[in-house]
């Protein structure tokens, strides 16, 4: 404890990283107050009532509440998140692979990076263009029917916008937009000046604002018990977390040595680092978006105000309602958990080329011992990381299904509350980033010869 404070007292003493991190904790509370702050022409009343629903129903509405930190239901100037721009990053990884002009980008080292930045930023306004003008139709005649639980029919529907015109439209979309650029900004800044990664730090911030929320409604539909019961599950889910993080499979490479004049180079052997979680919680966000998007589509199908004439869209929510948006479902268990494994390794092929690394090795005059480079050294490559990246899969699928599948069943009717504030996507979120911001914090200390946090 007292080497802990000691470490503390050493970051004050370095006004550089005293300077990035009360940079970055300004630009956090830039975030949260832009979380507080309503789009013009909201119904307020409306937006609480919305809030109240999704605190108790869960579903959609939970989830993206989740990455806005309840920005999202109060129909804030950032209630779309940051989630537009991990679409767009994850979109100019994708299109890496089969783009020869990306690809080449990705190459060329600053100049192409400072490039596929750009064109992130062009695509990241073109999705919030889309998600708000996307929102402000659902918020204006289908927000009854987000949440489980079968909302639609049992709540009403919830009217954001009464004044429903074009100009008043245009208006919302515009700010909802802005608020996504500005947020992406701030995010780039805390990158730049601050510590640590900004977008991660601004979900982390989101996720981290909701847990005091979900918990006191816990305790108090639940009682303390319950309370303190997830406190605890949620405490030894993040000691594993951070166990497994850390967890790494070490390639060894050696480097031949070279002879250049009179001076001898090389002969030195370091190792590639693989990481048994490579994708980190990507996995979880993209499978978490697909299966909630059955939900999305099921709000905005026909319905039957008579509630004994059942029609087909009725019928498409219940279903969607019961298996895929409760997570004690077998339907839920199952998809969500083949999902969550089938991204985990389609993300690790996208960010680690067993062929790339095999010829940098190659070509830097290093080799795997035992190991031939070329073809030999890629195979080889490609059977570890294949073999490492299935356990790493299964765990975030353990991670990110148990809590919600035990908060179900100690919630029972009230499954809403805390399942998606304390899920194994908000435990990891939180876990990660803390871990990555710690390790930066660390090498900045480390870098001026005082001791770090991490042991």
């Amino acid at each position: 404890m007292t080497a802990t404070f000691r470490n503390i007292g050493n970051v004050a003493r370095i006004p550089d990283l005293r300077n990035k991190i009360l940079f970055t904790l300004a630009m956090i509370v830039v975030y949260r107050l832009g979380a507080f702050i309503p789009a013009p022409g909201i119904d307020i009343d409306a937006a609480q009532l919305l809030r109240e629903r999704a605190d108790e129903e869960g579903g959609f509405l939970s989830f993206l509440a989740l990455f806005s930190g309840g920005a999202l239901t109060q129909f804030a100037i950032f209630s779309l998140g940051i989630i537009p721009y991990i679409t767009s990053s994850i979109i100019m990884q994708v299109l890496g692979v089969v783009v020869p002009r990306i690809e080449q980008w990705q190459q060329q080292g600053a100049v192409g990076q400072r490039k596929i930045t750009q064109w992130t930023r062009y695509m990241t306004v073109g999705i919030a263009l889309v998600q708000s003008t996307g929102f402000a139709f659902l918020f204006h005649n289908g927000a009854g029917g987000f949440g489980g639980g079968h909302s639609s029919s049992a709540g009403g529907t919830i009217d954001f916008l009464p004044n429903f015109t074009a100009p008043r439209v245009a208006l919302v979309v515009l700010t909802l937009t802005a608020g996504t650029a500005l947020l992406m900004w701030i995010g780039e800044l805390i990158t730049q000046r601050g510590i640590g990664n900004g977008m991660s730090l601004v979900i982390f911030a989101a996720v981290l604002a909701g847990l005091p929320g979900q918990l006191a409604l816990v305790k108090t539909n639940e009682g303390l018990d319950a309370a303190f019961g997830i406190v605890l599950l949620y405490v030894a889910l993040t000691f594993l977390i951070v166990f497994v993080e850390n967890g790494q499979r070490r390639i060894p490479v050696q480097f031949a040595k070279r002879q250049v004049g009179r001076r001898q180079y090389g002969g030195t052997s370091t190792y590639i680092p693989l990481k048994v979680n490579q994708s980190g919680v990507i996995p979880i966000i993209f499978a978490s978006s697909v299966l909630y998007l059955p939900q999305l589509l099921a709000v905005v199908l026909p319905t039957d105000s008579d509630p004994e004439n059942s029609t087909w869209g009725e019928s498409v929510q219940n279903f969607v309602d019961d298996q895929l948006a409760q997570p004690d479902s077998i339907v839920y268990l199952v998809v969500f958990g083949l999902m969550i494994i089938g991204f985990a390794y389609f993300y690790t092929a996208i960010t680690f080329d067993p062929v790339k690394q095999a010829d940098n090795i190659r070509k830097q005059g290093g080799f795997v011992p035992g190991i031939r480079p070329g073809p030999q050294t890629e195979r080889y490559l490609s059977r570890i990381l294949s073999r490492i990246t299935l356990p790493g899969a299964l765990f975030i699928a353990f991670v990110a299904l148990l809590p919600a599948f035990i908060l179900a069943k100690m919630l029972g009717d009230n499954v809403g509350q805390g399942v998606f504030g304390f899920s194994g996507v908000s435990i990891l979120i939180a876990a990660g980033v803390s871990l990555e911001t710690m390790k930066q914090i660390d090498s900045q200390l480390m870098m001026r010869n005082y001791e770090g946090f991490l042991k």
